[in-house]
């Protein structure tokens, strides 16, 4: 009997008065029996436009009705097939933007929740299932990935899948890339990330840690001297960007890079670190986006009193999760909608005491219908607070770029590849996720490693019936 509630299954959170004192994971998870009533919304399309929506191709309807029928273990090994971090998907994917957004149940009422779902089965599996599956005999070819984030990971485990001999080598001391250093404890728990890598191991991966390509090694070198047959470059965008204004290098300005990095892989919120980061009172995050969101809410948990986003246009054009802002507003992030800042100022002693914002108003729409911010004339004010976090985005990271001659590049800093295949202008060289497009999403990143690897196996494959 299916479920014709227009409602998803409400998913159990933490009391936002708790949640704000603690790193914990805010979303609690599933029961099964939350689990087997959200599937039963499911309409089993005959033409499921949920699919047409993942960037990874996860086959939803076929995993949603293994839940229906109690297989969970079927549901896994089906969004397996497709994706090698289910359980960081169903908690950091925009679904609302992609598999949730094309479900023919938003029509009329709110899509199935399939991140909960997906999330459901891989946190089933990995409670229940002690090894995820058999190392597959090898092909004897050898592949490097540079960058353990989403993209070089999924890129990792579709060729080892295949028997391919796959080395990823990662510049900092641990595994994950924006999964460990950018999202936050209480959005994705570290220990999932781990759990998922260590699946990829066991299918054979290899993970060289503090090993920065471009410095300790070459591009070049990993080909000719440690004998890859081919190279994925997945190396993020590491590069954080400023607005340019006035006292952007006073003391408590962070990028959100910098920021997010300190709070989750150096654990600057413990009362032992050895990388402590200057808690404020009064913190303002110049931004819309998820590592806005993230920004703030760690920035409260941090002991905050004020926390304020700063955006210069409107809560219906806030490029954030919907969820993520549902949480944020629940903690009691202000949101300063419609303004810009145009000055950070400082004190006698090179401290931040606040921001000169102006407001603003949206103009005429544009070519692609979106409208503008305008300033609005005499509209100028001081936002009081001692902390500025700038989360205004990211580059891809310059140091390969710099380090590769005859890697092509474009006028944003991003790799230039082929949309097909993911094929760089060096031979033998591929590309993929925020190196290639800046900052994006980690599902995004997934689906360009998912294509690059199809690429490199099917170009390995010639030289083997070459051979």
């Amino acid at each position: 009997m299916p479920n014709l509630s227009k409602q998803k299954t409400p998913m159990p959170v933490q009391d936002p008065k708790v949640r704000i004192h603690n790193f914990e994971e805010v979303a609690r998870g599933y029961t099964e029996e939350m689990a087997v009533l959200e599937a039963d919304r499911c309409l089993g399309c005959k033409t499921p436009l949920c699919v047409s929506g993942c960037p990874v191709g996860i086959d939803i309807p076929n995993f949603i009705q293994k839940i229906k029928v109690g297989e969970h273990e079927s549901a896994y090994r089906i969004i397996t097939e497709s994706s090698a971090l289910p359980a960081v998907c169903g908690r950091v994917c925009p679904q609302e933007n992609q598999c949730e957004g094309k479900c023919i149940r938003s029509k009329n009422g709110e899509a199935v929740a399939i991140g909960r779902l997906e999330r459901f089965v891989a946190d089933r599996h990995n409670a229940e299932v002690a090894k995820s599956c058999a190392r597959p005999a090898s092909n004897g070819h050898r592949v490097a990935v540079i960058g353990s984030g989403p993209a070089g990971l999924t890129c990792a485990g579709e060729l080892a899948k295949k028997g391919y001999g796959v080395t990823v080598f990662e510049a900092l001391h641990r595994a994950g890339g924006v999964l460990v250093y950018g999202i936050p404890e209480f959005r994705l728990p570290k220990s999932i990330v781990a759990r998922e890598i260590e699946g990829l191991k066991e299918l054979g991966v290899k993970i060289e840690l503090n090993t920065v390509v471009g410095k300790t090694l070459s591009v070049e070198e990993l080909m000719e001297e440690e004998g890859f047959e081919a190279v994925f470059i997945a190396s993020g965008a590491g590069l954080p960007r400023f607005m340019d204004i006035p006292g952007e290098n006073l003391k408590g300005v962070y990028s959100a890079n910098e920021f997010l990095t300190r709070v989750n892989l150096m654990k600057a919120y413990r009362a032992d670190s050895t990388t402590p980061i200057q808690k404020a009172r009064r913190v303002a995050v110049v931004g819309g986006g998820n590592v806005a969101m993230d920004a703030a809410r760690s920035a409260l948990r941090l002991g905050a009193e004020e926390v304020s986003i700063v955006y210069r246009r409107s809560l219906e054009e806030l490029p954030a999760r919907r969820e993520e802002v549902e949480h944020a507003m629940e903690e009691g992030i202000q949101f300063r909608l419609l303004n810009n800042p145009v000055e950070i100022v400082g004190d006698e002693n090179g401290f931040v005491r606040g921001m000169r914002c102006v407001q603003m108003e949206l103009g005429a729409p544009d070519a692609t219908g979106r409208r503008s911010p305008v300033e609005i004339e005499g509209s100028e004010f001081l936002l009081d607070c001692e902390c500025v976090i700038m989360a205004i985005g990211t580059s891809p990271n310059p140091l390969i770029k710099a380090t590769t001659p005859g890697l092509e590049v474009n006028r944003r800093g991003g790799i230039v590849v082929s949309e097909e295949t993911g094929k760089t202008s060096m031979e033998g060289v591929y590309a993929g996720g925020d190196a290639v497009t800046g900052a994006a999403t980690v599902i995004l990143a997934m689906g360009e490693g998912k294509r690059a690897a199809a690429a490199i196996d099917a170009s390995l494959l010639k030289k083997r019936k070459r051979r």
